[in-house]
């Protein structure tokens, strides 16, 4: 019998004790957590990288530029294009946001060796690569629409220089006469 009574006792203190802690544990996570304390996430599109701090400030939340690879015509340089969370999510005081920033231009791309491949390989490797095709103009050569010399802005270039994508890229072919 008195086994039983000291039994109940420590089941009884035990009971009470795991009540407490999960009681404590409930209350401490939502001061911890803010929970239910949250803050709406602005309109970044368009921002300019130099007032992102303050506008982050204003709104107690943190950035980090995730990607700055794709150039877009339809926003200044430097500027955000987008942003997650979007905006108008809820989202804790604090929370990073990740930004793709428009670049200041675009990025470089090796112009690949086209001389001596017919005009219809160097067209498609062209717009493969982000380039444009520019004027065609034909110099006599016994290799008819082969590709004897590459031009970028009026001078000739050499392939395996850097140039931004979207660059237009003149060709010299042959015209088959010797």
């Amino acid at each position: 019998m008195l086994f039983i009574k000291i039994l109940f006792k420590q089941i009884f203190k035990s009971g009470i004790v795991l009540f407490l802690f999960f009681v404590c544990i409930y209350f401490g996570l939502n001061l911890i957590t803010n929970h239910n304390n949250y803050k709406t996430v602005p309109d970044l599109s368009g921002a300019y990288i130099g007032d992102l701090n303050k506008i982050m400030e204003e709104h107690q939340l943190r950035y980090e530029i995730i990607d700055s690879s794709k150039f877009s015509n339809d926003y200044l340089p430097l500027t955000v294009i987008s942003h997650i969370p979007s905006k108008g999510d809820e989202v804790k005081k604090n929370r990073k946001i990740y930004l793709t920033v428009n670049p200041s231009g675009y990025r470089k791309i090796t112009v690949p060796n086209l001389i001596q491949i017919t005009k219809r390989n160097a067209e498609t490797i062209i717009n493969s690569i982000g380039f444009q095709l520019g004027q065609i103009t034909y110099k006599d050569n016994i290799g008819k629409d082969m590709v004897l010399e590459i031009f970028y802005k009026g001078e000739k270039i050499d392939p395996g220089i850097l140039l931004p994508k979207t660059s237009i890229i003149d060709l010299v072919l042959g015209n088959g006469k010797r």
